[in-house]
């Protein structure tokens, strides 16, 4: 009922977003760092969505603020879970989305001061977006669940096969998120999900 850290920031260090409104939930997370430290002086938030899309924003910014950004690097989804008593299953992808949006700030904050450089984007950077994907039903995601077959990147193309049945429910929810994870990198042109 009372988020913490609510609203744009001027002048940031660094910003982030990630998710679509188109698609239910979206959050940015804006932060200022000291740039000797490197300790996040202050972060703030704004969020589209839900209220568990709002809660797990507010209480992501809340276990970054004052934190290193190797400390805050470390904050996953579960942090945020156990952080607010835990959430529904069909709501937990709202806490994987706060804790990617927070990492990609850090991250390019990171790239931006030198202090990492530019991820080449591969078949491994594919995987690790579909980690965050969460299936609805369980709470957990679909890679550990063993949902996904098969990936592969080839001439901008990626492909994906994927165990799920027609009957399932989550099927082209899931497969929506994972365009939405995928469409953002530039070097991806087309994605092709294959199912029984």
């Amino acid at each position: 009922m009372h988020p913490h850290n609510v609203g744009k920031m001027e002048n940031p260090d660094a910003v982030a977003t990630e998710g679509s409104p188109a698609c239910g939930d979206q959050v940015t997370v804006y932060l200022k760092v000291d740039e000797d430290k490197h300790i996040i002086e202050d972060i703030s938030f704004l969020s589209y969505g839900c209220a568990s899309n709002i809660a797990t924003a507010s209480i992501i910014t809340d276990l970054a603020k004052g934190k290193s950004l190797d400390e805050a690097k470390k904050i996953s989804w579960r942090d945020a879970m156990e952080a607010l008593d835990g959430l529904p299953p069909v709501k937990v992808h709202c806490s994987v989305l706060a804790a990617d949006t927070l990492q990609t700030a850090i991250s390019n904050y990171e790239i931006a001061h030198g202090l990492k450089e530019v991820p080449n984007f591969s078949k491994d950077t594919i995987v690790a977006e579909l980690k965050k994907i969460i299936y609805p039903q369980v709470g957990e995601d679909i890679v550990s669940l063993k949902m996904v077959k098969y990936v592969g990147f080839a001439d901008g193309e990626v492909l994906i096969d994927m165990n799920m049945m027609n009957f399932d429910q989550w099927r082209e929810n899931v497969a929506e998120e994972i365009r939405e994870h995928l469409e953002k990198y530039p070097e991806v042109k087309n994605i092709k999900i294959n199912f029984p």
